[in-house]
């Protein structure tokens, strides 16, 4: 950061950020269908979602899925529904249902939250995958499909992701899609009656278009066989880290 803001200073010789020009207070994101090639992202409806997710989610058996997240794991459908009901009606978070095309059925939720126009910073979160999604190209495009609209659409300067520093694998798929690390929030909240430290991660308007083209990249046809198994990792497309 020293070096963005050493060149500049106030009239008193004190060292002060760039400005920002023209800034002005961005949209929020709206309860609309984003589209993609290999899935749509869908807000969240009782009737086209429900019983699809539960169904999905039932298949994590052991509910590892839940561990880290405030709520789950949902062992009947009316439980599900109770949570479902109040995240559906809810603007922040904004929660989808992510759509394989394919399957044609819901396999997972993704939300927008805290959600900050005024200063143009956005965060991706409640990632909720059933095991019919995780590590497929269907779980990447819909984190690309996010990211664009936020970035492109919306004209947001920041993109935030947050997880529990525990949760590997959700530490991993932050750098994996262009993150970077920003340090550890200790005792950031007091989850299911016990700590939970945050790791941050972000990804700035600046650093967007490089990491668009490394997704766009990975996630084109010629990346991928015959029988669906990516030629490349997304890595060998992601710009170098400075």
């Amino acid at each position: 950061m020293a070096d963005r803001i050493a060149d500049r200073t106030n009239e008193l010789g004190q060292p002060i950020g760039a400005p920002v020009e023209g800034w002005t207070p961005r949209a929020l994101p709206a309860r609309a269908p984003l589209e993609g090639s290999r899935c749509r992202l869908e807000p969240l409806d009782a009737a086209r979602h429900l019983e699809a997710l539960h169904e999905a989610n039932q298949l994590d058996v052991d509910g590892r899925n839940w561990t880290y997240l405030p709520y789950g794991p949902f062992p009947t459908l009316e439980a599900y529904r109770d949570w479902f009901t109040i995240a559906a009606a809810s603007t922040d978070p904004l929660w989808f249902a992510i759509v394989d095309r394919a399957l044609d059925r819901a396999v997972g939720v993704a939300s927008y939250l805290r959600i900050d126009p005024v200063n143009g910073v956005i965060e991706v979160g409640h990632l909720a995958f059933s095991p019919l999604l995780q590590r497929t190209p269907v779980a990447t495009e819909a984190m690309y499909l996010m990211a664009r609209h936020a970035f492109d659409d919306l004209g947001y300067r920041r993109y935030e992701w947050k997880c529990d520093t525990f949760n590997a694998p959700s530490r991993n798929a932050a750098l994996r899609l262009g993150f970077r690390a920003e340090g550890t929030f200790r005792q950031a909240v007091v989850m299911k009656g016990r700590n939970r430290d945050n790791a941050w991660f972000s990804i700035l308007d600046s650093e967007w278009p490089a990491i668009r083209a490394a997704l766009e990249g990975w996630l084109a046809p010629s990346n991928f066989d015959d029988a669906g198994q990516q030629r490349a990792a997304l890595a060998s497309f992601m710009p170098p880290r400075t």
